[in-house]
């Protein structure tokens, strides 16, 4: 069992990195081994919609998009992590995102996917209901916690002393773990995922 974890926040073990990691320590704790990626600083480009990734493993931007498409098949479960900028996700991971779900998203429908935010103060509510478009799209199950997955402070120091926050985390990777087990049991009791139609589009016009 394995979860993979995204950093989206251009600080690679600032605040985002802070609650990724106790999140991903109660996973461990859990049997469940994770791995982190880091968006870094570098431009990541959004999708410009043209198709060339259909029947393709991956995206044509040959960055770190592909490398996580490239994972997402083996792992059980996904959690993705953002700063709050301007009572939004940072630029870097919504273009990650919509690339990453649009080549890769038959990689993780099904399985659980969660979301982290951090932010000094406001606008976290926000972030992470934007980013949780990205499951509910996708057919994945979202795993919740004790409340909405957030952490407050502008330094790791401060998001540490985010008790509720931190708690909030962990609470988080043992929910994950607990899915994760769940499906995993029903599996092996042959009970799969539904076997989905084909897609119908309606444009409103």
């Amino acid at each position: 069992m394995k979860v993979l974890l995204v950093n989206g926040s251009p600080h690679k073990e600032g605040c985002t990195y802070t609650a990724l990691t106790e999140a991903a320590s109660a996973l461990e704790k859990n049997g469940v081994k994770t791995e982190m990626i880091w968006l870094g600083t570098g431009e990541i480009a959004g999708c410009i919609g043209c198709g060339a990734c259909a029947g393709e493993r991956g995206c044509f931007r040959r960055d770190v998009v592909n490398e996580f498409v490239s994972k997402a098949g083996e792992a059980d479960g996904y959690i993705f992590g953002s700063p709050v900028h301007y009572a939004a996700a940072s630029g870097a991971i919504t273009s990650f995102m919509d690339r990453a779900f649009y080549s890769g998203g038959k990689e993780m429908a099904g399985k659980p996917g969660a979301v982290v935010v951090s932010c000094r103060r406001g606008g976290a509510s926000a972030a992470f209901d934007q980013l949780n478009k990205y499951f509910t799209i996708n057919g994945m199950p979202i795993v919740s916690s004790q409340y909405w997955n957030q952490v407050h402070g502008t330094n790791p120091e401060e998001v540490r002393r985010d008790e509720e926050g931190m708690q909030t985390m962990r609470t988080l990777g043992n929910n994950m773990a607990w899915l994760i087990k769940c499906i995993r049991a029903g599996r092996e009791q042959g009970i799969e995922f539904p076997e989905r139609e084909p897609v119908l589009r309606t444009n409103f016009i």
